[in-house]
């Protein structure tokens, strides 16, 4: 069974800075991609960045491209968020995702932490 457990965030002012880290754990795990996704009071789940766990390649959502960099620890199978420049309409519950399969079914699956929250105050 697949965990991930996340942290960071927490409270920040407008044009400051932090960093999120989502662990994954599991046994015989074999990662393909995470990223990171967020959901803002009243509005839907939106992508904000996702990495390639072999090659590293990573894209992000237009809203924060220049500002957040997301990266990878292969060895420790966690990910990380750096956030700077933050705005107020950063603010959300940010949420890590997994999609990976196993040693032992190929099939591919995806997972979902329980979500951390970031407050940008203004």
């Amino acid at each position: 069974q697949v965990q991930l457990v996340e942290s960071g965030g927490g409270l920040v002012q407008a044009g400051g800075s932090t960093r999120l880290s989502c662990a994954a754990s599991g046994r015989t795990l074999r990662i393909y991609t995470m990223g990171w996704f967020r959901q803002a009071p009243g509005k839907e789940r939106e992508f904000v960045a996702t990495i390639s766990w072999r090659s590293g390649t990573t894209y992000y959502a237009d809203s924060v491209k220049g500002r957040f960099t997301i990266s990878r620890d292969n060895a420790k199978d966690t990910m990380y968020l750096q956030m700077n420049s933050l705005k107020p309409e950063d603010t959300a519950i940010y949420y890590c995702a997994l999609d990976y399969h196993t040693a032992a079914d190929s099939r591919p699956r995806h997972a979902w932490g329980q979500g951390t929250q970031v407050t940008v105050s203004s």
